[in-house]
């Protein structure tokens, strides 16, 4: 319908003027893009410092053509991480002060004390030997960390035409006692009467009493006994005679 120059023509004709203004559009909005920037940055107003973040993000958004939703949901806490790797041992420190010295204390849990003890007793004993025991009591000895006392209590007696002197003392398992000193009493006579040929018969309710350590615990056999005084001729003795004769033995807590 139309020639080659003239498709031509009509062709150049529509399509220039597009470009045109299609140019035109493109420098204004790059124009507008830079003047924005410029006036929220201070570029070339320092009066344009009112600018706001919102007004940039809703200028970019104008260009973009992309809004903003709202905010998601917070998220779940994630798993715990696993163990990290060990450390380095640290250097070790150095010794501290010497401390002052403490004390030095033992404590003791015991039962309470309980009290032990025993009688042995005779009546009319009578017993008129010099030398000798006379009498004896088993005991039991709870602990070996106490201590025993002991008493005789009786009559004794000792007579003689001179001086003489008679010795009544305890031994424990047939030792006397050693913790600290034997356990003893004695009885001293001058002499009678030489005129009349006599000589002094008196019984006297006498006690031989004293407290022994050392000894070990278990059966204890108490024994009273008689014998002579050093460097005195013995006597004539008598031991229990007419009365009550008692042996007490009694364990005490050191």
């Amino acid at each position: 319908m139309f020639s080659s120059p003239v498709s031509l023509l009509l062709f150049v004709w529509l399509i220039v003027p597009f470009c045109g203004t299609e140019r035109a559009r493109q420098r204004t909005v790059r124009q507008r893009d830079v003047e924005f920037v410029e006036k929220c940055t201070g570029g070339r107003d320092a009066g344009a410092q009112n600018c706001t973040r919102h007004q940039t993000d809703a200028h970019m958004n104008m260009y973009s053509g992309c809004l903003q939703g709202p905010p998601g949901n917070p998220g779940r806490e994630g798993n715990p991480g696993v163990n990290g790797i060990p450390g380095t041992p640290g250097i070790p420190g150095r010794d501290g002060q010497k401390g002052p010295k403490g004390e030095c204390s033992t404590e003791r849990f015991e039962e309470p004390w309980k009290p032990n003890f025993k009688q042995c007793a005779w009546n009319s004993l009578n017993y008129g030997i010099d030398i000798g025991k006379i009498a004896d009591c088993t005991f039991t000895k709870r602990r070996s960390d106490s201590a025993l006392r002991v008493l005789f209590s009786g009559s004794l007696r000792l007579k003689c035409k001179m001086a003489c002197c008679q010795r009544w003392y305890f031994t424990f398992n047939g030792a006397e006692c050693m913790g600290p000193l034997p356990i003893e009493s004695i009885i001293y006579l001058d002499q009678g009467s030489p005129e009349l040929d006599s000589t002094i018969n008196i019984h006297r309710t006498s006690a031989v009493e004293g407290l022994c350590e050392g000894i070990p615990g278990g059966l204890v056999d108490v024994g009273i006994w008689v014998g002579t005084c050093a460097d005195y001729p013995r006597g004539d003795a008598s031991t229990g005679w007419n009365s009550v004769s008692r042996i007490i033995i009694e364990e005490l807590p050191k």
